[in-house]
């Protein structure tokens, strides 16, 4: 076991609950924007959405165990990347689509139907990967998780929030564009607001090990983004939904898995650094990237995919 696998990151009760509230306001906002209009989407791009999903729920996954078994991280930061591509996408991604001048609607469809998919494929990717990683009987007794109590935890900050945003979205939609960007603005600020807290509170774990996360981070997130992209494209999508594909496939929501880590494992450092730097990079790297696409845009295409 290595100096990263024995650290822990802690937080007291009250912690947890202000960090699960914070997540299902953050959540709530995202969900101003979607109608369920958006699930009729598949009928539009059959083709795409199989292939959007088909990169995040299975490639990802494989790609994660195959950079784990070449790099051969310490056990703690590979738990934290298998539970990271156990995530659904990211609340961002549909934001990032957008400004590369990609498929938005298709972006939509595959977090709407990822984030609703986790309710059961988060944690059981997660208890049938988990054994494949080395090390990991060391880890038995912290990672040993309650798959009930997990999918009551991921409906309550993630199902229940978006089920009420987008209800409110499709019956009041007047007072949705009215509510829409100061909840946006207020649950982001409240939000960064403990992660600066947070990094305060655990500044020298994240100083002392943040070289060990920076470049396995990179490469992953890196990946995935690829995966995405090549995989559509080998499809035969066009350029504006392997935009979309990609960045879907790049994007999880590392703010779930920070949640699950310490509500579930522990608070296991290698985990927690794993994801709270991928919650960081996947901002630099899909923005970057959308903005990079954002300067070429891809005329809008209407096709059988």
């Amino acid at each position: 076991m290595e100096a990263i696998d024995s650290i822990r990151i802690n937080f007291n009760q009250d912690q947890l609950f202000l960090l699960n509230i914070c997540l299902g306001f953050l959540m709530f906002g995202v969900a101003l924007d979607l109608k369920f209009d958006a699930f009729k989407t598949i009928l539009k791009y059959p083709k795409a959405s199989f292939v959007g999903l088909t990169s995040q729920w299975i490639l990802l996954p494989i790609v994660t165990l195959i950079l784990i078994l070449v790099f051969q991280p310490p056990t703690s930061m590979a738990l934290g990347m298998i539970l990271v591509a156990s995530c659904p996408g990211g609340n961002v991604s549909n934001y990032a689509v957008h400004l590369a001048g990609a498929n938005s609607a298709l972006s939509i469809l595959l977090t709407s139907i990822t984030t609703l998919g986790a309710v059961i494929l988060t944690p059981l990717y997660f208890t049938y990967l988990a054994p494949f990683i080395p090390g990991a009987a060391s880890f038995e007794s912290s990672i040993q998780l309650n798959a009930t109590e997990m999918v009551i935890t991921i409906i309550q900050l993630i199902v229940f929030p978006l089920a009420l945003g987008m209800f409110l979205n499709e019956r009041f939609p007047k007072l949705c564009k009215v509510i829409q960007q100061p909840v946006k603005t207020l649950s982001m600020i409240i939000f960064l607001g403990f992660v600066v807290v947070a990094i305060y509170s655990n500044f020298d774990n994240i100083v002392n090990y943040l070289h060990l996360v920076f470049l396995l981070v990179l490469i992953h997130n890196g990946l995935a983004l690829l995966t995405g992209y090549w995989f559509a494209r080998l499809n035969h999508l066009q350029e504006n939904d392997a935009r979309a594909v990609s960045i879907e496939t790049g994007i999880q929501n590392s703010g779930l898995g920070l949640i699950l880590i310490f509500n579930f494992f522990n608070g296991i450092g290698g985990m927690a650094l794993i994801a709270a730097w991928w919650g960081i990079w996947h901002l630099i790297a899909a923005f970057g990237l959308a903005m990079l696409w954002g300067r070429a845009k891809t005329k809008p295409q209407i096709s059988d995919n």
